[in-house]
């Protein structure tokens, strides 16, 4: 994997997120869009053992480490959409999101049609679109970290990891652990 960006990575974070980009390509490509929550593997061999100990999970592995569990994910609903009605609770530690997406070359963004629709077609007939798969993942200390995989070079060593590689997901991803004040005045 080869890494992008000047700024060190939260290694439990990265290691979360290599790990979901993992168990995402054994089940290929075309696959729906993945939520998971992040919980410190300390808190849940502590809180949980019965489920730490089905996954495998002891307090040697725990420390310094996050666990992913995956969501339920309504598919029929823009993943988006989904991600900007989701709020954590405090027990989740960060999140992270498995999405495939088209990209186009920089010199198609003027061509590049006004409605989503139109726009959709013309990304999936462009001659030089590429199809990616992109995992982010944020936590609630504000660390980021991102690993992509192009279809065109789907193996392992081809996967380019870094903070900030997708700057919009990375924001939904973080709107979702950030605590409403007027909850936090009702607690």
């Amino acid at each position: 994997m080869s890494e992008i960006d000047g700024e060190l990575p939260d290694p439990a974070l990265a290691a979360a997120v290599l790990e979901i980009e993992s168990h995402a390509a054994v089940d290929g490509w075309d696959q729906k869009s993945r939520l998971y929550a992040l919980v410190e593997t300390a808190v849940l061999v502590e809180k949980e053992p019965a489920l730490a100990a089905a996954m495998g999970l002891d307090e040697s592995s725990a420390e310094g480490s996050f666990t992913p569990i995956e969501q339920e994910v309504d598919g029929a609903t823009p993943f988006e959409t989904v991600l900007s009605s989701i709020v954590w609770p405090d027990t989740v530690h960060g999140c992270a999101a498995v999405v495939e997406r088209l990209v186009l070359p920089p010199s198609a963004d003027g061509q590049i049609p006004d409605d989503a629709a139109e726009a959709q077609a013309f990304a999936a007939e462009h001659p030089d679109r590429q199809e990616v798969r992109i995992v982010a993942g944020v936590t609630r200390a504000g660390a980021t970290y991102c690993a992509l995989r192009l279809r065109a070079h789907d193996d392992d060593q081809s996967v380019v990891g870094g903070n900030e590689l997708v700057p919009e997901l990375v924001e939904l991803l973080r709107a979702t652990l950030e605590v409403d004040p007027d909850e936090e005045m009702r607690s």
